[in-house]
């Protein structure tokens, strides 16, 4: 059998693994694992590695299989995890390899503030095609007959912001699939639909490459937070609303670098045993 821990971070929820053997599962097994049917069911599941570059090391995929760069609510549960009783690490912050770089971690008042290190905006970067370095702010994109105006990101992986004047309005299900395949982003996308609320204050929803409607994503609250900040709709701290809860954005100036805020909760532990069609790979036992 193998343990894990259920985590959510505003409604975003994991499946944390302890692997010091640096070996996930495979993808079909991940995708059994998430199914909200027939395994735990979770937007994800984390690995939680041995690193020989910072203190820890985490590798996060999808509900599809696939292996993501980050993950911003991802991140903090993983870290709470790490920083909760006596587990591993007696200190208030680490350090974390992640396939989007090392990045710092803290906690205070049960709260976790990820430095998500500096924003992406060189479209080849992101990547999106056919705009080389351009940064793209505000550019028109057309998506399923329609025309739209995006601001593309990179928080370690691709943003793409739609601002629109109704949130409520925006079909998520129905739309969130063709941007994340739109042929200009040859990594696929995340895209968040976001709706000016208040001074500062952002609402968010989100279409997350690999796991379709998610209640919260950590990068896709950053993104939104600095495309808010070069359209002119926000300042450089602001407070994203999400369907699962809300996170802090604070885009610094001294350093460009951007740190997220926010709550992580663990919800049960338990053990499982891949189904027997699965264990093409070790399962614990």
């Amino acid at each position: 059998m193998t343990k894990f821990e259920k985590w959510q971070g505003c409604g975003n929820d994991f499946i944390l693994i302890d692997r010091p053997g640096n070996e996930p599962d495979t993808p079909e097994q991940i995708k059994w694992l998430c199914d909200r049917h027939f395994g735990i069911g979770a937007d994800g599941v984390i690995y939680i590695m041995s690193s020989t570059k910072a203190a820890t090391r985490m590798r996060i995929f999808n509900a599809d299989g696939t292996e993501a760069e980050m993950c911003g609510n991802g991140l903090r549960c993983f870290a709470r995890y790490l920083l909760t009783g006596d587990k591993f690490f007696s200190d208030d912050k680490l350090t974390v390899e992640t396939g989007a770089g090392i990045l710092t971690v803290s906690m205070k008042h049960n709260l976790i503030t990820v430095d998500m290190g500096e924003p992406i905006f060189a479209a080849d970067k992101i990547p999106v095609d056919g705009f080389g370095e351009q940064k793209l702010v505000g550019e028109p994109i057309e998506v399923d007959g329609a025309r739209y105006k995006m601001t593309c990101v990179s928080m370690g992986n691709p943003h793409c912001v739609i601002f629109v004047d109704d949130i409520n309005a925006v079909d998520l299900e129905h739309i969130g699939p063709k941007f994340e395949t739109h042929k200009i982003f040859p990594r696929k996308t995340n895209t968040e639909f976001v709706q000016v609320v208040g001074e500062n204050k952002l609402r968010m929803r989100v279409w997350e490459r690999g796991s379709g409607i998610t209640m919260a994503c950590g990068t896709g609250a950053c993104a939104t937070a600095v495309a808010a900040n070069l359209n002119g709709k926000a300042g450089r701290q602001s407070t994203v609303i999400l369907d699962g809860g809300e996170l802090n954005i604070d885009w610094r100036e001294d350093d460009n670098h951007i740190f997220m805020t926010g709550a992580a909760e663990k919800v049960y532990a338990g053990e499982f045993r891949f189904p027997a069609a699965l264990t093409t790979v070790t399962d614990g036992v």
